[in-house]
């Protein structure tokens, strides 16, 4: 049995690598063309190559493979000198390397090589579409905005360091920049949203699903946009309104997986918070969808490095003030340490309370009160940086909205406590 599998697994790994070159062959056999100036490299060459590639790591390792790679890329450079007056491009002659190396991996890590292959073969097929969308498609602006933001989270995020610096050590440079990088997506998810389904429902779906995400951070990127551009005030309106449904909907599933007991207690207060929330979004995204769009909407660019630094910014002061006040105050109530913790994420104050009464030193009617503190404290830094982000029309608009939902909740909070 076991001499079964050793022969069975070497002649899987070859089949597989048969079958890289197979597949990225057949893509490279219809682009090569007919006639005399027809490329050399086909199914054929690329089959053999990756077979190549294989037996080179099986009989000498990779130092073998390595000489090889060397010999196939002197052939594909002579290749090259031979036709590029034909094709000046180097695609093939780059594929036809890759796949080598791809018949040498896939002896090892069969189904790594076999997925790298797929994404060669995807990339290979839509080079018409891939021009098309760079030299037509994409604007200059969106283009830089993107390498930005490709920058800050691949390059600029690994570098920061993952420890709390500063006054009271509540400063922790990487989740700092990951705020940045996380204004800019969503406001990067919002242009998208715009130019795919439009402005009249483009925004109140980007501000929904991004609430999930943040919901202060998009109500800073909705307050942006509607300083962009007025004509899109009602979606913004509606999308920064129904993130704060996202808020809603993640305290009930994080109080169901922390403790039972607290949900059941709060499930009225979150209800009418929703319900409310939910309303006054959807009243913005019918004025929104009876609004007639403009004939042509300044997109203005995905994101603004600005508006992301100073979002950050904020949050950090908001941090800072309370690790300042919770060292001052100590442990003095539960309510005063929640609703600090609320002005930065009322999410992580509503779990450690709620961890509270599942370790039987808080009880579920207790714990009422210090979660809607958090709450209602966390609506103060959605006001703020509305404040700081929008114009005063959308300021005076969301500022009503984020007002009734936490009142409503409130109200909710005083049935279930009895105060009615």
């Amino acid at each position: 049995m076991n001499s079964i599998t050793l022969t069975a697994q070497p002649i899987l790994a070859y089949g597989i690598a048969v079958g890289i070159g197979l597949l990225i062959g057949a893509e490279r056999e219809r682009r090569k063309g007919i006639g005399p100036t027809r490329s050399a490299m086909g199914i054929r060459t690329f089959s053999t190559t990756s077979l190549l590639g294989a037996v080179s790591l099986t009989l000498g390792g990779s130092a073998l493979l390595a000489v090889i790679a060397l010999a196939v890329a002197g052939l594909t450079a002579m290749t090259f000198r031979l036709s590029h007056e034909q094709d000046p491009g180097l695609t093939t002659e780059v594929a036809l390397l890759l796949t080598l190396l791809l018949g040498g991996l896939a002896m090892h890590e069969p189904a790594l090589a076999s997925g790298l292959a797929v994404i060669l073969t995807i990339l290979l097929t839509a080079r018409s579409f891939l021009h098309r969308f760079v030299s037509t498609i994409l604007s200059e602006t969106e283009l830089n905005d993107a390498l930005i933001l490709a920058a800050a989270a691949l390059v600029l995020l690994p570098l920061a360091p993952d420890q709390y610096l500063g006054p009271f050590n509540s400063l922790n440079p990487r989740t700092i920049w990951k705020i940045v990088i996380l204004i800019m997506a969503i406001s990067s998810t919002g242009y998208i949203s715009l130019r795919i389904m439009g402005p009249r429902i483009g925004l109140p779906i980007t501000g929904l699903t991004s609430g999930f995400v943040s919901s202060a951070a998009t109500i800073s990127s909705m307050g942006a946009r509607a300083v962009q551009d007025p004509n899109l005030l009602w979606g913004a309106v509606a999308g920064a309104v129904l993130s704060t449904v996202a808020t809603v909907i993640q305290m009930t599933v994080v109080l169901e997986a922390t403790n039972q007991a607290t949900l059941f207690v709060l499930w009225l207060p979150l209800a009418c918070a929703g319900t409310t929330a939910a309303a006054y979004g959807v009243i913005f995204t019918i004025k929104a969808l009876r609004q007639k769009a403009p004939d042509a909407v300044s997109l203005g660019q995905p994101f603004s490095l600005k508006t992301a630094l100073l979002f950050a910014a904020t949050v950090s002061a908001v941090m800072l003030l309370a690790a300042a006040l919770q060292q001052w105050l100590g442990k003095e109530g539960v309510i005063a340490a929640a609703a600090i913790a609320g002005f930065a994420d009322t999410h992580s104050a509503a779990v450690a309370v709620a961890s509270l009464v599942a370790a039987g030193k808080l009880s579920a009617n207790e714990a009422a009160l210090p979660i809607l503190a958090s709450l209602t404290t966390n609506t103060i830094t959605k006001i703020v940086l509305a404040i700081l982000s929008g114009n005063w029309r959308f300021v005076s608009v969301i500022i009503p909205g984020l007002v009734l939902v936490i009142l409503a909740a409130w109200l909710g909070a005083a049935f279930t406590l009895g105060y009615f």
